[in-house]
């Protein structure tokens, strides 16, 4: 099948792929449905999708000229012709970002006791004179693996819950208007369900967002069953209590297309849509917290989740925190500069360039991207471990097929999309039989006509591989997860609050040259927030401890909602959200020991602190 330049690289490589081969790969067949023979697809248009609906595609219209859309596999090509389609995505997989800092934070000084109004009977929250930041009239919205809604951490002191609704994405029955996927459950569906004791069908089964709210807006009520704790306008003042524990919260379980399957990206994009449109609904500004991510992409931005949220974060008065991911230290990264020959010509060959990758055993699929500038031209040879060589493949736009041993290698040369002027070299490794060749596999790189001569290569996320599939040279530099190199949002890494050093496995931000100041000005992420061993809440009652930026990105969600109260609620700035608040955060930040330079791409402009961070 030919390809076709409004759609991108790698739904163009899967749709050239037969079946067999997406079955076996680890991302061709993600938005694909072998049951209906149909696929999602996330489309940037203008106008209307109105013949695409007469064509029996069915599209959820989302905010800024993107849309959610199922089609049949022959229908693509025709959707991708229509003029109000400007390009196609295929759905990318998403992975949590899992793996004391409330104080660490600078919060307690703006959260003191002594401001809090006592419990008045009959009210919850109290806002009337209040002087503490804990989120009054700011909605939380976590989009993440479920919540246990009925965790004492979100409910009030009469047992009525905190969480405004509630969609499951994963439960069919009743979506939110607009939607098509899941079940809406409203304060009184989660109300009634408490004060009966029956069980609604929505659950989190990872504990994985309960965990994440618990940091944002946690209240710290659990602890009354297990110490008496002083208690003040319903907050329990302790240390299991999150950042915000006033703020209301709303909720999205992410939906898995099939049982045994994981999120998507379009089931995120749905997600954005719909806590833009409550928050606009309830009149509330709103922080969003994002704790999950992918590899997949140039990592500039340009991808359709990254622009859609970019352009849906300038919308109301919201900010959102993403989480940079945990694969700083995973070896699934390297990059490097080819530089033109010494020979006179600019097709050079004396500075040929090998890659190292190890594949370890028992490993059933395995892709790598390599991007480049489209500027530069180079040739790609790929070396199996028993020595056969493969290529110099050709450099021409399409896919290629080859054998090695008992591995199979479908491979595609890309195209600039109309977003960004990279461009993918894509390899797929595919078994023969059960498994790809184990061992060390090379890339060989021989530079041709250079001009910038910069090469990233990436593997999928580490929780996708077996220990030991790994770059033998890795460069830990530009491993943000994707969406925190989205413009317009906070990108959130993570240190350890006891030791005040950088953690390893937090995702670090390019290292950008600027010709107008000396040395390499990173480009993200924003600030660093406590993201080791940090005790929040659990999945059937109570507490746990968790590591990984997942956790680090909930603080500082809750410290933008103390941010916004401070200025919208209180009256002290109307308009402190958006990127005024990520200004106000940065200029906050505390250094941490063992950088000399800031900002940095491992911790941004350095640790939260929301003290600092106001006027």
């Amino acid at each position: 099948m030919a390809s076709n330049q409004k759609i991108e690289n790698l739904l163009n490589l899967a749709l050239d792929a037969t079946e067999e081969e997406r079955e076996k790969s680890l991302e061709l067949d993600v938005g694909y449905d072998e049951r209906d023979r149909t696929w999602d697809l996330i489309l940037k248009y203008s106008g209307n999708l109105d013949e695409a609906k007469k064509q029996g595609i069915a599209v959820t219209e989302l905010s800024g000229g993107y849309a959610i859309a199922t089609a049949e596999q022959s229908q693509i090509h025709a959707l991708a012709a229509l003029p109000q389609v400007e390009y196609i995505e295929k759905p990318k997989r998403l992975y949590f970002s899992a793996s004391q800092g409330r104080r660490a934070s600078c919060m307690d000084a703006l959260q003191a006791g002594a401001d809090i109004p006592a419990v008045i009977p009959g009210r919850y929250p109290a806002t009337e004179g209040t002087a503490a930041l804990l989120g009054q009239g700011i909605l939380i919205a976590v989009i993440d693996s479920g919540v246990d809604y009925t965790h004492a951490d979100f409910r009030n002191p009469d047992g009525t819950t905190r969480i405004l609704a509630i969609w499951d994405q994963n439960v069919p029955g009743d979506p939110p208007a607009g939607y098509t996927l899941g079940t809406e459950y409203t304060k009184a569906q989660i109300d009634e369900a408490l004060r009966t004791g029956m069980r609604l069908p929505t659950q989190d089964l990872s504990g994985h967002g309960t965990q994440v709210l618990g940091i944002a807006a946690g209240n710290g009520r659990s602890s009354l069953a297990q110490t008496e704790r002083p208690v003040t306008a319903g907050v329990v003042l302790g240390q299991d209590r999150g950042v915000a524990p006033l703020s209301h919260i709303l909720v999205v379980r992410l939906g898995s297309p099939r049982p045994d399957s994981f999120p998507r990206t379009t089931e995120l994009m749905q997600a954005l849509d719909y806590v833009y449109r409550k928050a606009q609904e309830w009149q509330l500004p709103v922080a969003v917290n994002l704790s999950f991510g992918n590899v997949y992409g140039p990592h500039n931005g340009t991808g359709l989740l990254e622009l859609f949220l970019a352009d849906i974060a300038d919308q109301w008065r919201s900010v959102v925190c993403v989480g940079t991911g945990n694969e700083g230290a995973a070896a699934g990264h390297t990059s490097g500069v080819l530089q033109k020959g010494n020979t006179g010509s600019a097709y050079g060959r004396d500075t040929e360039t090998e890659i190292q990758m190890g594949i370890a055993p028992f490993e059933t699929t395995i892709n790598v991207q390599l991007w480049k500038s489209y500027a530069d031209e180079f040739s790609i040879s790929l070396i199996h471990p028993d020595g056969q060589v493969i290529g110099p493949l050709p450099q021409s736009p399409g896919a290629q097929r080859y054998r090695a041993g008992n591995t199979e290698l479908l491979i595609f040369y890309g195209e600039p999309s109309p977003y960004s002027i990279s461009q993918e070299i894509y390899f797929e490794f595919l078994p023969v039989a059960d498994y790809i060749d184990s061992g060390i596999w090379r890339f060989r790189l021989t530079p041709g006509k250079i001009a910038d001569g910069f090469y990233d290569l990436w593997l999928p996320q580490a929780e996708a591989l077996n220990t030991g599939t790994r770059f033998y040279e890795p460069v830990p530099d530009n491993t943000l997860t994707i969406p925190s190199t989205a413009r317009n949002i906070i990108s959130v890494g993570a240190y350890d609050s006891r030791s005040y050093t950088y953690a390893p496995f937090s995702g670090r931000g390019p290292q950008t040259a600027l010709p107008s100041a000396p040395g390499l000005v990173p480009a993200k992420p924003d600030l660093c927030a406590p993201g080791v061993n940090i005790r929040t809440t659990a999945a059937g009652g109570g507490y746990t401890s968790a590591s990984g930026t997942s956790f680090a990105a909930p603080f500082v969600t809750g410290a933008a909602a103390m941010l916004m109260q401070w200025g919208i609620v209180n009256g002290n700035d109307p308009y402190l959200y958006g990127e005024k608040v990520r200004a106000y955060l940065i200029r906050g930040a505390r250094e941490l020991p063992g950088s000399a330079q800031y900002p940095n791409n491992q911790v941004g402009y350095g640790a939260l602190c929301v003290r600092d961070s106001l006027p």
